[in-house]
């Protein structure tokens, strides 16, 4: 479809702002996917609140300039382009689910990220997708705080335990001693 020029500015202005508002995005290579296949990509993607779209080079270019997001890699732009957004989504979220996905359509592949104000390579978007979610990554750190205090709990009542035990085995001791006599 053809877009006209005007056309064209007005959605470069709605990227830029789309992209102002997103901490985090991915671009991607999506050639030989069939459409029911990105509509399954899309559906995945929803849970981690986040988005999927085809986007002209053109107006992505023009977007980052107005959003000032500068460094891109030069080749980033060549080709066909998928992006994923999500404003104020978990990144790892949305790099998990791209990564199993590409797991099953291998079709799709990480082109580069933007994550909290700096750019990441294809390899680092997939070692991204390996680490745990924001409340997997949570969980597992509360629980080493709480062995960690639950450690020095029992060191700190461990006396008290021991004293305690010492004394039952001395009560036992003076009435077995007793019915015996």
């Amino acid at each position: 479809m053809k877009l006209t020029k005007q056309q064209k500015k007005d959605l470069s202005r709605q990227m830029a702002e789309l992209l102002r508002r997103s901490s985090n995005f991915y671009f991607t290579q999506f050639q030989g996917l069939k459409f029911v296949e990105l509509a399954e990509l899309r559906k995945k993607l929803r849970p981690a609140a986040c988005r999927y779209q085809v986007v002209r080079n053109s107006v992505l270019g023009h977007a980052l300039k107005d959003a000032g997001i500068t460094g891109a890699s030069d080749d980033l732009l060549q080709g066909p382009v998928g992006l994923v957004t999500g404003p104020g989504a978990d990144p790892i979220a949305a790099a998990k689910a791209l990564a199993s996905f590409a797991k099953e359509f291998p079709k799709l592949r990480f082109r580069s990220g933007y994550i909290d104000g700096a750019w990441v390579s294809a390899a680092d978007c997939l070692r991204l997708s390996a680490l745990g979610t924001r409340p997997e990554l949570l969980g597992l750190l509360v629980g080493a705080l709480y062995s960690a205090l639950a450690q020095v709990a029992g060191v700190a009542q461990a006396p008290m335990r021991d004293l305690a035990l010492v004394l039952k085995a001395l009560q036992e001791k003076k009435g077995s001693e007793a019915t015996a006599a």
